[in-house]
């Protein structure tokens, strides 16, 4: 439960897992998105892999993030209310809708040519 919380108190965190939610998203989303370097970035999201929140999957030199279920009903309900809370929260709003415009019209973000648009998991069930 320890490392749970600890990769829930940092504000980072808490914005990459906000924006993964039920989709699969490419970390060059996250760099654009909250506006800080890559190197950052990745260090908060190998922290969520360690903790067991998220996992990683290489697309050619893409690095690709989604939720992992909790198997432990306890961290799965900490974490269900921790993102529930975050719905309503003003930055976590702004970050889901630039990647929601980002999904939808990528030449409105500045992102490397041929970068992914963000999958939901069930799409990547099914492929």
């Amino acid at each position: 439960m320890a490392g749970l919380f600890a990769a829930l108190a940092d504000p980072t965190r808490l914005r990459l897992l906000n924006l993964i939610g039920g989709r699969e998203v490419c970390v060059c989303y996250f760099v654009e998105i909250l506006r800080q370097g890559q190197p950052k970035i990745s260090r908060h999201l190998a922290y969520l892999r360690r903790a067991g929140l998220v996992t990683a999957r290489r697309e050619g030199k893409w690095m690709h993030y989604r939720m992992v279920p909790q198997a432990d009903e306890a961290a799965a309900s900490i974490l269900a209310a921790a993102l529930a809370a975050l719905k309503n929260d003003r930055q976590m709003e702004a970050d889901r809708a630039k990647l929601d415009r980002a999904c939808c019209a990528p030449q409105k973000l500045v992102m490397p040519e041929g970068a992914p648009r963000p999958a939901p998991v069930a799409s990547l069930v099914e492929s």
